[in-house]
C-alpha cells in the first residue's frame, strides 16, 4: 500500500473522531510487515475491502478506550455485553473505511458490512502472503 492510501486512512479516521466523537487523535508512524500482527486489545471492529484495494480494516481497542469512545460517540455508557456496544465499533469502522473508499478515486472498491470480535488477546489473521500496514493512534 503507497502512502497516499496511508494518507487516506489517517485522514478518514481523524475525521470521523473529530466530527462524531468530538475528540482529537492523532496518528503515530505507520509500520508494515508481512507477519500478521497480533491485536493486544479487546475489541476489534474489522471490515472487509474488494476490488481495486483488496484486504481488510480493523480497528482495535482495550476495553476501557473503546467504552470511552462509545460513550462519546452514542453520550451512553455501555457494557461490552450490551448488543449495541458491537453495533457502534461497527459503525466507527464502517465510518472509517467508507470515508478511506471516497478518497481511493479512479478506483472501485466494495466494503463488506462489519464484524466486531470482543476478546482479550484476540487474533485477527489473514493468509500468510498478506502484507500489513498498522497504524497505531
Amino acid at each position: 500500500m503507497d502512502s497516499q492510501s496511508v494518507a487516506a486512512f489517517v485522514t478518514s479516521t481523524n475525521q470521523v473522531f473529530t466530527t462524531m466523537l468530538s475528540l482529537q487523535v492523532s496518528a503515530g508512524k505507520p509500520y508494515s510487515g508481512c507477519a500478521v500482527p497480533r491485536f493486544e486489545n479487546d475489541v476489534s471492529g474489522i471490515i472487509g475491502l474488494s476490488g481495486d484495494v483488496q484486504g481488510m480494516v480493523v480497528l482495535s481497542f482495550p476495553t476501557t478506550t473503546a467504552r470511552n469512545a462509545i460513550r462519546a460517540f452514542t453520550g451512553m455508557d455501555m457494557e461490552p455485553s450490551s448488543p449495541d456496544f458491537a453495533d457502534a465499533i461497527g459503525e466507527l469502522v464502517n465510518m472509517i473505511s467508507g470515508a478511506a473508499k471516497a478518497k481511493f478515486e479512479g478506483r472501485t472498491i466494495s466494503i463488506s458490512c462489519p464484524s466486531v470480535v470482543l476478546g482479550r488477546g484476540h487474533r485477527v489473521t489473514q493468509p500468510s502472503d498478506a502484507f500489513c500496514i498498522t497504524i497505531p493512534f
